[in-house]
């Protein structure tokens, strides 16, 4: 498996697959082909098909220039390997070729070649892949989760960890200050701002779980600065849970890093052991990871041992599973806002019943992880972030208010 750093990456939303990915693409062309005279992308299957929603031509056009820059939608045109599949012309001033290139968004901003392994091949940071064998690792050798990590990753991980805990807390505060209606035409209102207020008043614990998970999704919906926990479409859960801690239980932000650490490590372990794709598995991969992680996380900071946190981690997903990807428009804001706030909830549930119990089981993280792949697999692309199934379907009256910040 791969550095965390891999897994947690700091970028514009709305969408890691959607929007990240693709700038990453295209910054990465742009760059060999800087004096190219035009530029050609080509978006197929469910990069095409929510790619408008998902601001994926507005990025492109950003990142190599409109006026230079043609953005074609090829939604009947899907690749086997994975659903979010690219190709990059450039041209030269007598209008040749000057390469092509196809790649894949293949989920948290990450990019792959056509039948490219998963794994980077260049170097594996995690020699267990698995998270039993990580555990039985553990035990005999006296470490915890935490220290698996650090013994895997370089030396400047845990630095690494808190700055990007500094920059969730940043993409919260910032989103709970906001007011108004977010982008696109469903006139989406900020709600955010005003349940923080309603915590303000009662300091109701849930209100503030809440706000700060709705302020990073509605963040994230307009486009702005978000981390990828382990998507941009799941980045509230991870972040509104350990904020709200931080604020309530006095957490140092060292604290908040580590949990942020084995917290990775179950992402880590469904990214490559399954997809974190809703374009390839649905929103289980996304949301359901998200919660998976953040159940991991809260049960190391409220001091439970590896089998919690194994069991804690396990709960969250196992509840995710069949979850679909259906955005209706396309848009990362409904479901998806609202379905953060609920599974940052859900994640610290998953956390209190395990620490009830002393970490012993039946279903492993590792099994709920094989489902996951298989349901994804099973779900029909309909629900597997195309907009053509699901909630998707429902057309909801639009509000006539124009959009205000």
């Amino acid at each position: 498996m791969d550095t965390l750093k891999e897994l947690y990456k700091v970028g514009n939303g709305p969408s890691s697959s959607h929007t990240m990915g693709p700038q990453f693409a295209a910054l990465r062309f742009k760059n060999r082909h800087p004096n190219a005279n035009r530029y050609v992308v080509e978006l197929y299957g469910s990069l095409a098909a929510t790619g408008r929603g998902h601001l994926t031509d507005k990025i492109l056009y950003d990142t190599l220039g409109k006026n230079k820059t043609e953005v074609i939608f090829k939604p009947e045109l899907f690749y086997d390997y994975h659903p979010n599949g690219m190709k990059l012309f450039a041209y030269s001033e007598n209008n040749t070729i000057i390469e092509e290139e196809l790649v894949f968004s293949v989920g948290g901003g990450s990019l792959k070649g056509l039948n490219e392994p998963r794994e980077i091949a260049h170097k594996s940071y995690y020699p267990l892949r698995f998270m039993n064998d990580i555990l039985h690792y553990c035990e005999k050798n006296n470490m915890s989760l935490l220290d698996y990590v650090l013994e895997c990753e370089d030396d400047d991980i845990l630095e690494f960890s808190k700055n990007v805990v500094v920059q969730m807390f940043d993409t919260v505060e910032k989103g709970l200050k906001k007011t108004g209606y977010l982008p696109g035409p469903l006139k989406i209102q900020r709600r955010a701002n005003s349940i923080y207020n309603k915590y303000i008043e009662n300091k109701d614990f849930n209100s503030l779980v809440f706000s700060a998970t709705l302020a990073v999704s509605e963040e994230n919906a307009s486009g702005g600065i978000v981390v990828t926990t382990p998507t941009c479409g799941a980045s509230g859960v991870l972040p509104g849970v350990m904020y709200a801690y931080f604020k309530t239980e006095k957490c140092s932000i060292e604290d908040i890093a580590k949990a942020v650490l084995v917290g990775g490590l179950v992402g880590n372990l469904v990214k490559h052991n399954a997809s974190i794709s809703g374009a390839e598995v649905g929103c289980q991969g996304e949301v359901g990871t998200a919660c998976s992680m953040t159940a991991a996380a809260l049960a190391y900071l409220k001091g439970g041992n590896n089998k919690h946190q194994e069991y804690a981690a396990e709960i969250a997903l196992e509840h995710h599973l069949g979850m679909t990807c259906d955005p209706i428009l396309g848009y990362v804001q409904i479901p998806c806002i609202e379905r953060n706030a609920l599974s940052a909830r859900r994640a610290i549930d998953s956390c209190n019943f395990a620490l009830l119990t002393d970490g012993n089981h039946y279903i492993k993280l590792d099994d709920v992880i094989v489902s996951l792949k298989e349901t994804g697999k099973d779900l029909h692309s309909n629900y597997r972030e195309t907009s053509l199934g699901g909630l998707a379907k429902i057309k909801l009256p639009l509000y006539e208010e124009t959009e205000s910040e």
